[in-house]
C-alpha cells in the first residue's frame, strides 16, 4: 500500500512539475502554433498537403504527459481556419495503465470537413474516441500515406517526441475551449 501511494504521489508531482504554472497569452500561442504548423510542413510535405486540403487545424504546439501507472497531461493550442486563429483550446486527458516516464510532443488534428469542424467548433467539451474518432498518423509513416487513399473526416499527427513514454494516441483527451 505505502508503495502504491508513494507511486501515486510521484506521479501527480511529475504532472505538476511538467504542466505550465502559467497560462500561455494568446501570442505565446499564436507564435508556438505557427511555429508548429511550419516545422510539420517542412518535415511532412503529405502533412502540408492534408493541411491544404482541410477545414481546419486544431494545433496543440506543446503537450506534456507524465504518468507512473496514473498519468496525465495537458497543452495549449489553437484553432486555425483559413489560416487564421479563430479560437484557442486546452487540451487535457488522465490515465490509468501501464505508463511511466514524462513525454513531450506536438498534436495536430486535422477537421477534413466541414461538418467535422462544425461539429467540433459547436461542442462544449469535445473528446476524441467519444465525440469524434480521430485517424492517428504516425509521423514517420505520413510519407508513405498518399493523400487519396485517406477519407477519415479527422486526421491527427503527433510529432516532435522528446522523452520515453508508452501510450501514445488521442483517445480520451477533452479538448475545450479557453478565453484569452
Amino acid at each position: 500500500m505505502k508503495t502504491k501511494l508513494y507511486s501515486l504521489l510521484l506521479a501527480y508531482i511529475m504532472v505538476l512539475v511538467a504542466l505550465p504554472v502559467t497560462a500561455a497569452s494568446k501570442a505565446e500561442i499564436d507564435a508556438n502554433v505557427q511555429v508548429t504548423v511550419q516545422n510539420f510542413y517542412d518535415e511532412s510535405p503529405v502533412g502540408k498537403l492534408l493541411a491544404e486540403q482541410a477545414s481546419g487545424l486544431l494545433v496543440f504546439p506543446r503537450v506534456v504527459k507524465a504518468g507512473i501507472g496514473i498519468g496525465g497531461e495537458y497543452g495549449e493550442g489553437a484553432l486555425l481556419v483559413d489560416g487564421e486563429t479563430v479560437q484557442y483550446y486546452n487540451t487535457v486527458s488522465a490515465s490509468i495503465g501501464f505508463q511511466l516516464g514524462v513525454q513531450v510532443k506536438s498534436q495536430i488534428i486535422l477537421f477534413m470537413t466541414d461538418e467535422a469542424l462544425d461539429s467540433f467548433r459547436n461542442s462544449d467539451g469535445w473528446e476524441a474516441g467519444v465525440d469524434g474518432s480521430v485517424a492517428l498518423i504516425e509521423f514517420g509513416a505520413a510519407e508513405e500515406i498518399s493523400t487519396n487513399s485517406i477519407q477519415d473526416p479527422i486526421i491527427g499527427f503527433i510529432l516532435s517526441n522528446r522523452g520515453l513514454m508508452y501510450n501514445l494516441t488521442f483517445e480520451g483527451s477533452k479538448m475545450s475551449k479557453i478565453e484569452r
